[in-house]
């Protein structure tokens, strides 16, 4: 059973306040019994032992008002401490994503370099321009590369046949695509 810190907080605070209303209505009850004292004795504040009775035993107040106060306490802190578990543990998972997130980008850039380790100076060249504008048409890569038509054509056709590229034709325009997402 998982026990959530806001309801136990918010659970002392009412407890507090009510302990704290308690207080009050003893404190007034302890003034209003003085009162009788004082009228029933005719007007005197002295007993009969000799003890005014104004005189109270503030420490029960005391007390009271302590406990009234801790509770109080405790229980913002409850809340407070509640929201500070959830903020917290909120960043961490941010931070768990962005790691894993750049993990991911950092470990498709490793298999793209060796994946150009093993290509040609034209090979790379293309698989470069590819993957700066995936789709990019044959024609544009011709500049981008500054292959001549044959060679790019050529290059073009190795990479197919080596499954790192696809050509779509459309109309009278081939565009270049990457097959493997890096």
């Amino acid at each position: 059973m998982i026990v959530d810190n806001k309801k136990i907080g918010f659970g002392l605070i009412v407890l507090g306040l009510m302990f704290a209303v308690i207080l009050i209505i003893f404190k007034i009850q302890i003034d209003n019994l003085t009162n009788s004292l004082m009228i029933f004795s005719g007007g005197s504040c002295f007993l009969e032992n000799g003890e005014c009775v104004h005189e109270q035993k503030i420490l029960p107040l005391i007390l009271g008002t302590i406990l009234v106060i801790i509770s109080l306490g405790f229980g913002l802190y409850l809340i407070l401490f509640s929201k500070t578990t959830k903020s917290f543990e909120n960043t961490q998972k941010d931070i768990l994503d962005t790691i894993k997130s750049a993990k991911h980008v950092e470990l498709k850039e490793d298999r793209f370099k060796i994946l150009l380790e093993g290509l040609d100076e034209n090979e790379k060249k293309i698989i470069m321009a590819v993957k700066e504008q995936d789709g990019i048409s044959q024609s544009t890569l011709k500049i981008r590369t500054d292959l001549s038509k044959s060679k790019l054509s050529m290059t073009l056709s190795q990479l197919e046949s080596k499954s790192l590229i696809s050509k779509v034709k459309k109309g009278k325009i081939n565009n270049i695509f990457l097959k493997k997402v890096f």
